[in-house]
């Protein structure tokens, strides 16, 4: 087996665990507090695929116009962020992923209509089966199972989240020239960081952060880790492996995510929601052919 199909596959089991850790991270600390923390971890990481690479001396090549998408699509990424943590917060890690995969079919109906990119008859039937299997996916498994207050409150954040990460995919593509990719990222993360302890500190929560005790500590960390070595993982894989095969190997983290929300969180994973995830699955595979 080629070491790159190994990383690709690492890669998707970092980015399904991310979700898992913050999870128990979040518990007992607010949540833009533990984005705010966990970027730091993530921020560290990007910058050090920067400087691996060397590309960190292009900086002052970076025309204004590109810096200033960066700097939105940044903006876009830190919303998304907030959003999709604090939708994890509330909601069930295995429905609230669902949701913020819709990104992808966002992103493309975008694209489509701002960009006039192509939509192909696999574009149609993958957009299709990944709708209908977030409607499987988010439907309630029981009756007692949350409140209609935190159902309302995390399909809103959730339904944020896929919507400021579609965006920042067509901010990227409309504006960031020029740029080397891992440099784009360590940047737009900074801006990611300015942007959540800016929300900290208009909240005044960052006086929170000695009160968060060691177990969040650790599993915020944890989470910070894990986007990190996905980000690492997925860069070598797409460096050294095909795209075509590369990508849809890292979207499978939806599939690590629930699985794990299965085991350790022990959320209900009713026979629809199965169905809807590999409806899912399979729509996702299918927008790559």
């Amino acid at each position: 087996m080629e070491y790159w199909l190994i990383f690709a596959f690492a890669s998707a089991l970092f980015a399904g665990m991310t979700a898992i850790l913050a999870k128990i991270g979040l518990k007992g600390v607010d949540s833009d507090l533990a984005t705010a923390l966990r970027t730091i971890v993530v921020l560290g990481f990007a910058w050090m695929v920067v400087l691996i690479i060397g590309s960190q001396s292009t900086i002052s090549e970076i025309s204004s116009h590109t810096m200033t998408f960066l700097i939105l699509s940044g903006l876009a990424t830190g919303a998304s962020w907030l959003c999709y943590f604090r939708a994890v917060q509330i909601g069930q890690v295995s429905k609230v992923s669902p949701v913020d995969k819709s990104s992808t079919v966002l992103a493309m109906v975008l694209a489509f209509i701002f960009l006039g990119e192509i939509v192909t008859v696999w574009t149609v039937v993958g957009m299709v089966m990944m709708v209908f299997g977030i409607f499987f996916m988010i439907q309630r498994t029981g009756p007692d199972e949350e409140s209609a207050k935190d159902r309302r409150s995390w399909i809103i954040f959730a339904c944020l989240a896929a919507l400021f990460a579609a965006l920042t995919s067509i901010l990227g593509k409309v504006g960031i020239e020029g740029v080397e990719s891992n440099l784009g990222t360590a940047i737009r993360t900074l801006v990611v960081l300015l942007m959540a302890w800016m929300i900290v500190f208009a909240r005044k929560k960052h006086r929170e952060v000695r009160g968060i005790g060691g177990r969040n500590w650790k599993f915020i960390v944890l989470s910070g880790i894990a986007t990190g070595l996905s980000w690492l993982c997925f860069y070598y894989a797409l460096q050294n492996g095909p795209a075509s095969i590369v990508v849809p190997i890292d979207k499978l983290s939806i599939v690590v995510t629930v699985v794990f929300a299965f085991l350790i969180l022990k959320e209900k994973i009713s026979k629809r929601a199965v169905a809807g995830l590999i409806l899912l699955t399979i729509g996702t595979l299918a927008l790559l052919l």
